[in-house]
Parts: structure tokens; C-alpha cells; sequence
């Protein structure tokens, strides 16, 4: 049987059908790539800020004083700057000899201040004058037997005679430190009380400590209390009580 060739327009159309499959096929692969990518998975929520509450707490814790810290002087006056200052001097020395004999240690004595000026005398027609001069010294003393404060004081004013002087007398404690932990305590427990009671109120659980600022309380300071007379010789002071006070802002969540 005789085989026809083909024509070549017959040729022509298988031709341009094979090159037409080729070009889908080949189009086949991008198309696959060009599918939109799975959706990537959901973020996660951001969690809520907690609950919180702010409370401030105040603590104080006293104590009996173990030291005085005394502020004694002398003060002359003469007609010259030389004559006050030997003077002044001399009551010094005295009233330094009175203090060292009840027992109280060098380290323990302390020169404050010293000074000579001239003592003026105002006219009243607005003139004025120099009529002397006069010296004074000023000396802290800190008393650890604080039983013998009213001894020291009255020695030394014997001692001095009338050019002494008591400026001032103050009761502390040695240890401030743990003055200052037993009334920061206090402080904490307050607060704590305080936001516990909030919690309950609202209905929630109170959770943990987030923050602590303690505010500036100072140093701490005395309290006056009933005079107490130390010894009958001497002179009679109230050394009351020392306090010292602690405030604290605390932060707290609830749950």
C-alpha cells in the first residue's frame, strides 16, 4: 500500500500544534508560582498591661537614748582683743578639765567654733564706738554614760564660773541604723495592710511587689518627754526618747 506524503499544509498545522503544546506547558510551571503563598499564622495578642495599685506606707519606732550631745561654751569680754582672748582661755581650759574628769574621752570633745570681736557702742546721734572686746568658744561634747549628763553639765558651769555657757543639749541614739530598719518596717507593713485592703475591696487577689520608693524622713529626731533629774547634784534633764519616721510609696499588682 502506497503511503501519500503529506501535504505541506498538513505539516504546517502539526507543526504549529506541537509548538503550541510546548508553550502551554512550558507556561504551566509559572503559573503554579504565581499561586498566592499560604496566609502566614495569626500574631499573637499583646498582653493586657496588669492591674496595679499605688498605697504609701508610714512607720516610726523610738528608742531610749544612750548618748547626750552637749553644746557648752565660755564668753569674755575685756577692754582689749588680748585681754578677752586669755580670758576666754583660761575658762576654757577649766571647763575642759571638768569635762575630761567625768570620763569623757579626747575623741569624744570637739572645738565647734572661736571667736573675738569688738563690742560697739551705738550713740544716738547714730555715731558709734568701740568699747571692748569679746572672745567666745563653743565645744560639742558627746556623753556616753548619759547618766552623768546633769554631773557634766554642772561642773562645768562651776567650773567656768560665770563666762559659761550651756547652749544646748540634745539625746540621740549610737545605733541610728537599727532606729532607722525597725521604723522602715513599720513602713513596709503599712503598706502591705494598705494595698491588701484595696485588693480585697475591689474584688481581686493582691499579687506581687513591683516597686519600693522610700521618701526623705530626715534624720531622726527627739521627742520631749517629762523632765527626769539624773542625779541631785546636778542639773536635772529629761533625755525623753529618740524617733525616727520612714514613709514608703509601694506598688502592687492585683489579680
Amino acid at each position: 500500500m502506497a503511503v501519500r506524503p503529506s501535504s505541506p499544509l498538513a505539516v504546517r498545522t502539526a507543526a504549529a500544534a506541537l509548538l503550541a503544546g510546548g508553550m502551554l506547558a512550558a507556561g504551566a510551571a509559572p503559573a503554579l508560582a504565581a499561586e498566592p503563598a499560604a496566609a502566614s499564622a495569626p500574631q499573637r495578642a499583646a498582653a493586657p498591661a496588669p492591674t496595679t495599685v499605688t498605697v504609701t506606707g508610714d512607720g516610726q519606732a523610738t528608742a531610749k537614748p544612750d548618748i547626750a550631745i552637749l553644746h557648752i561654751g565660755v564668753e569674755t569680754t575685756a577692754k582689749t582683743a588680748q585681754a578677752a582672748l586669755t580670758a576666754q582661755n583660761k575658762a576654757s581650759e577649766a571647763m575642759l578639765d571638768a569635762v575630761r574628769k567625768q570620763g569623757v574621752e579626747e575623741r569624744d570633745i570637739r572645738t565647734e567654733s572661736l571667736n573675738v570681736s569688738a563690742v560697739t557702742q551705738h550713740d544716738p546721734d547714730g555715731g558709734s564706738k568701740v568699747t571692748g572686746y569679746q572672745a567666745g568658744q563653743v565645744f560639742s561634747v558627746r556623753v556616753r554614760d548619759i547618766d552623768k549628763t546633769g554631773v557634766v553639765l554642772q561642773d562645768v558651769m562651776d567650773a567656768a564660773g560665770d563666762a559659761g555657757r550651756i547652749h544646748s543639749v540634745a539625746f540621740d541614739v549610737a545605733d541610728t541604723g537599727g532606729l532607722r530598719e525597725r521604723a522602715r518596717s513599720a513602713a513596709h507593713r503599712d503598706a502591705h495592710a494598705k494595698a491588701a485592703q484595696y485588693a480585697k475591696l475591689s474584688g481581686m487577689k493582691l499579687g506581687r511587689l513591683v516597686s519600693v520608693n522610700e521618701g526623705d524622713s530626715g534624720a531622726p529626731r527627739p521627742v520631749a518627754l517629762p523632765a527626769v533629774q539624773f542625779d541631785k547634784e546636778g542639773v536635772p534633764v529629761a533625755p525623753g526618747e529618740v524617733e525616727d519616721r520612714v514613709s514608703v510609696t509601694e506598688v502592687y499588682e492585683l489579680r
